[in-house]
């Protein structure tokens, strides 16, 4: 028999690897721009075609490469971050594998042109599915300019799964801000399409997010500052008043890296235990500075994900950071004790000169002088009476004494009962019927708005006032891929340019909610999104929730009469489309074994 294991072509174990670290354009211009802040770049450019599709380039004036590092860069494993085991436990640099740059040659067409400061001339290098077709000295400037075309031209099936250029893009601009927000002292410019989306000047860090995220966060950030023996927390946090349900910006770095930490983020929003509404998420910029030794970054091939030696110790300085940021700018509301109906008490003043209190009685009270005695009124007589001879009640008072249900019961009883302004309960033929009154409307709406997206039939209520709705980068390209799903459930938007849109009409039926905050949480929903059909559904409950009937809202007999109605017309009436409980019946045997 002949051996079944051998070892796999160079060209295949690089797809294999790019799989892991290449899996979208995003990920191109995260390896790339990373390499180019550990190359010491002060400026560094990227130009972006087709959302990533057709072309990737970044340009950085950096250290450059020589001949021989220009055309070593590509292997695998070949990189100037590490040269033993000990130096992944000291990382001071983003990049360390050296697996980015044969990765993306691996799946696309790369140029490369390169020089270093001490060099009259450069290096330019072409290389396509990893192999090299031409290295040839050229005329350049110093550092490196990356050129990526027609990525996964090679793997169609990859190719073939990208999203939307509005999705990509949307990607795009989140690695990207992972990276800027670490470096205010860099200046980044990012390009799509020949349209420049950020020019990122050299600053402060608040800058640097008010730059990226809008002049708002400028009022909205309170700083945070603690030192530790254990490590060094610094950074802003949001206030309260910041808060938002979804599609808040929640940012962990640590030593320079971004990071995803679920347990973390649980600390930061305790801090705000009683100070924003359940649900919330508060905003926040957080940097650790942490012994390299005590964190572990190479357990996911994104590098996002990083483990602490003392993940608990840090947890508890990370809540008192944020709480101390709180207490100290007053941002913790006072206790407001109510005062309705307490004594006023004035102002001390020693000019003022206060005459002591006067005894006051009467002089004619006298505890053993006779008192004509009181009677009791008739009226109380009389009630003594009747109660003594206790008449019985009039024919027509008497009590029923038929059986219970005797007569036949209808499918739903005509009346219904609201209790405590959450439920809606009315008689059926089997019992008692229980609907949450929220839920249901959950359900009406999201069935209308779904058969809106097919019919493109929606009624579009114009503003008096059309509404400018300013978006971030990320949130505005999002927007922009969703237009025609908005405007087939009733929204009318229209691009001002500048990542402003100008909102001019809303679905009707919406009367009394904000237009914005529909369409900020719409982008929100949006940006999670798999596929169109989940596109549409994500759409479509975003808004049935946004709109539907709020608990402690009373209705009148014939409101609850409608929406039940509504409700038996969908086609399931016993979950909302996230898989909660529309109704429950209370059986009639239930009902006569408790009164029994």
């Amino acid at each position: 028999m002949t051996d079944l294991i051998h070892l796999l072509p160079d060209s295949v174990a690089n797809q294999i690897a790019a799989g892991e670290v290449i899996q979208r354009p995003a990920s191109v211009i995260k390896e790339l721009v990373e390499n180019a802040v550990d190359a010491g770049a002060k400026t560094i450019h990227v130009l972006v075609v087709d959302a990533g599709r057709t072309s990737i380039q970044v340009i950085d004036d950096g250290k450059g490469m020589s001949e021989t590092d220009a055309r070593l860069s590509f292997e695998r494993h070949a990189t100037s971050k590490i040269l033993k085991a000990d130096d992944l436990f000291a990382l001071h640099t983003m990049g360390f594998r050296g697996e980015a740059l044969a990765s993306i040659a691996a799946v696309a067409q790369v140029e490369l042109l390169t020089r270093r400061s001490d060099d009259e001339i450069g290096t330019r290098l072409l290389l396509a599915g990893s192999k090299v077709s031409l290295q040839e000295p050229a005329a350049c400037p110093v550092g490196s300019n990356f050129k990526v075309e027609n990525l996964f031209f090679n793997v169609p099936a990859r190719r073939k799964f990208l999203k939307s250029n509005a999705t990509e893009l949307s990607n795009i601009l989140a690695a990207f801000e992972r990276i800027v927000l670490v470096y205010p002292n860099i200046h980044f410019t990012l390009h799509h399409n020949g349209a420049e989306l950020l020019n990122l000047k050299t600053g402060t860090l608040r800058q640097r997010i008010t730059d990226v995220f809008g002049k708002q966060y400028s009022q909205d950030l309170l700083p945070v500052e603690v030192h530790t023996a254990m490590c060094t927390v610094t950074g802003f946090v949001g206030k309260p008043e910041a808060a938002r349900k979804k599609g808040s910006h929640d940012y962990f770095f640590v030593n320079g890296r971004y990071m995803r930490h679920p347990y973390f983020h649980k600390a930061v929003q305790s801090a705000y235990d009683r100070l924003v509404s359940e649900g919330m998420q508060v905003p926040y910029f957080l940097y650790f500075d942490v012994d390299p030794a005590e964190i572990d970054v190479n357990i996911h091939p994104t590098k996002t994900e990083i483990k602490f030696q003392n993940e608990q110790a840090v947890w508890q300085i990370l809540l008192a950071a944020v709480r101390d940021a709180l207490g100290k700018f007053c941002e913790v509301p006072s206790i407001d004790f109510d005062v309705q109906g307490s004594p006023e008490i004035p102002l001390f003043d020693p000019t003022r000169q206060v005459a002591p209190p006067q005894p006051r009685y009467n002089s004619d009270y006298n505890p053993f002088k006779s008192h004509r005695e009181s009677s009791v009124p008739e009226a109380w007589t009389d009630l003594y009476e009747i109660a003594a001879s206790g008449p019985e009640a009039p024919l027509s008072e008497q009590p029923d004494t038929t059986p219970l249900f005797e007569t036949p019961l209808i499918e739903r009883s005509p009346s219904h009962y609201q209790y405590k302004g959450r439920y809606m309960m009315t008689a059926v033929k089997s019992g008692l019927m229980i609907i949450d009154q929220h839920r249901a409307d959950i359900r009406v709406r999201f069935e209308r708005y779904m058969e809106h997206f097919h019919q493109h039939s929606a009624n579009v209520q114009r503003l008096l006032f059309p509404e400018v709705l300013q978006l971030i980068p990320s949130e505005a390209a999002t927007l922009e891929g969703i237009l025609p799903e908005i405007a087939a459930i009733g929204f009318d938007v229209s691009s001002l340019g500048g990542n402003s849109f100008s909102v001019n009409g809303m679905p009707a039926g919406l009367d009394g909610l904000d237009p914005v905050s529909l369409l900020r949480q719409l982008v929100a929903d949006a940006a999670q999104n798999t596929q169109l059909s989940d596109l549409h559904a994500r759409l479509a409950m975003s808004l049935a929730r946004s709109a539907a009937i709020p608990y402690g809202q009373v209705l009148t007999n014939e409101e609850m009469e409608s929406l039940i109605n509504d409700l038996f017309s969908c086609s399931n009436v016993n979950y909302t489309p996230d898989g909660k409980a529309v109704l429950c019946i209370l059986p009639q045997t239930d009902i006569e074994h408790l009164l029994g």
